[in-house]
């Protein structure tokens, strides 16, 4: 039985998030970024996608996207070498 105690208990802890994220999706969507970015830079950038992915989650609850991605598409696709001319 004491693991159907801890599942209330988590469920419980989700639901309170839930609840929190819906009161206050700008702290939220602040603080979200705040904390990837401090992670990443504590990780050296190790986990920069997981990260990436997990901001961009809460960015989709909070119903933002994120206007200040760390990745955009046009810096993922950008050429890395410039043209050289012969």
């Amino acid at each position: 039985m004491p693991s159907l105690k801890r599942l209330t208990a988590v469920a419980g802890t989700a639901a309170a998030a839930r609840s929190y994220i819906r009161k206050n999706p700008d702290k939220v969507y602040k603080m979200a970024a705040s904390a990837g970015k401090f992670i990443d830079k504590r990780t050296k950038g190790k986990y920069h996608k997981q990260i990436d992915n997990a901001v961009r989650k809460v960015h989709h609850m909070t119903g933002r996207t994120a206007e200040n991605a760390t990745t955009t598409p046009a810096a993922a696709t950008a050429p890395t070498t410039s043209p050289t001319t012969h």
